[in-house]
């Protein structure tokens, strides 16, 4: 078999033959350029019907871009035929291997989307010899069709949850679907107004199907799942309330103690300097850290309270029946307003607002642990392209990286 056709077979350009390969050279680098040419009695089809045209209407030459060779970067001159279409008119033809007005064949754009998923956009331009925003457009449009819209038919569970997409306070929101492990919206900002597109997409019967949300909590959240889906509950998790408590409580009374110790310098030095030793777990701790907080937990008084207190809160999410959870949380509080810890006083007053969103965990046993999952991946997709200016192309990235078990 001559070279010129088994280039051709392994090209697979469907209705369209090579007639000649030439070699240039650009910029120090060899270019591999073929010059192709509309095969006669191919039936053409119009891009815009899919029907059969016999009719040519006119030709414009072209020249894209294919797979390389051997590392040789590849270029075909391809005349481009606009067909005389019956009932479109002037259309261009369609090819499977080449879309229209693309300036690359259909397998190199395909190879530029799937190193995309796993390099930056500009490592791929470096390694095919592209513009930086060829390959982009490219790797967005791949997402477009890949994924299409969100898919928001029955669903019944939710998990919202915010991450940071910019220096400054700037946030943007995250909606999954925790069975499915899916992202189903990701919005830029954290407020009402902000998450209030994806609840109009869910449409009266997604809106009355809803049964739980589960999220930190962020009062806008909740305001908009109350205001849209008044049969769905609330669900507060773990993590959330126990990271408050550590604000809340845990910080603030080691600032009062040490404050209070501050002519004790060894005592101040010691409660000062203890806050991750506090808010840590204790099955986490090595045996040096250990010691170390049983000597602080010996010698005051109110930081053995509020730590002790933390691990008896964090119990309450063991609870699978409603009703013994409703008793021990009426404990836990009691004496929290007994301790005579400011801190820990108005905590228990405030979370006790927000107590049916926590019971709620018996009937839902969710967390947002997978959504703080997704944010640190987000977070790996962010540093991988050095940062993203494009919200529609970084929110497809997300959306791809976390497709949900069909």
């Amino acid at each position: 078999m001559a070279a010129a056709q088994c280039i051709e077979r392994l090209g697979g350009w469907e209705g369209y033959k090579l007639v000649s390969q030439v070699e240039e050279v650009r910029g120090g680098k060899r270019w591999c350029v073929l010059e192709l040419a509309p095969r006669r009695r191919w039936r053409r089809r119009c891009s815009g019907c899919d029907q059969l045209s016999a009719s040519v209407h006119d030709q414009e030459v072209r020249r894209v871009r294919d797979l390389p060779i051997f590392e040789t970067p590849v270029e075909l001159v391809v005349p481009r035929l606009r067909l005389a279409c019956p009932r479109c008119g002037p259309k261009l033809e369609a090819l499977d291997w080449l879309e229209p007005y693309a300036r690359v064949t259909s397998r190199l754009a395909a190879s530029v989307a799937k190193l995309c998923k796993v390099m930056s956009v500009r490592h791929v331009a470096a390694i095919y010899g592209l513009a930086w925003s060829t390959v982009k457009l490219i790797d967005l449009r791949h997402l477009q069709r890949e994924l299409g819209p969100p898919r928001l038919d029955n669903v019944e569970v939710i998990g919202m949850d915010e991450f940071a997409i910019q220096k400054g306070h700037r946030y943007a929101t995250v909606i999954v679907e925790p069975y499915r492990k899916a992202v189903l919206w990701v919005c830029r900002g954290r407020g009402r107004l902000d998450v209030r597109p994806f609840f109009e997409q869910l449409g009266p019967l997604g809106r009355q199907r809803l049964r739980a949300a589960v999220m930190d909590m962020n009062a806008a959240y909740a305001e908009e799942v109350r205001y849209h889906c008044p049969n769905a509950e609330i669900v507060y998790d773990l993590f959330h309330v126990v990271a408050r408590y550590g604000r809340e409580v845990i910080d603030r009374v080691r600032v009062d103690e040490a404050n209070r110790l501050r002519h004790d310098r060894p005592a101040r030095k010691l409660v000062k300097g203890s806050r991750w030793l506090l808010l840590r777990n204790h099955d986490n701790l090595v045996d040096e850290d250990r010691i170390r907080l049983s000597e602080l937990l010996a010698a005051n008084r109110h930081l053995t309270t509020v730590y002790l207190m933390k691990d008896e809160l964090k119990a309450l999410w063991d609870y699978r029946h409603i009703g013994y959870a409703t008793r021990f949380w009426q404990r836990w509080r009691h004496r929290a307003m007994r301790s005579r810890i400011p801190a820990l006083k108005r905590f228990a007053q405030n979370l006790q607002k927000m107590i049916p969103g926590v019971l709620a965990h018996c009937r839902y046993p969710l967390g947002t642990n997978l959504i703080e999952g997704i944010n640190n991946k987000i977070k790996v997709i962010k540093r991988m392209a050095y940062g993203f200016r494009d919200d529609t192309y970084f929110f497809l990235k997300i959306r791809a990286a976390f497709p949900g078990v069909r």
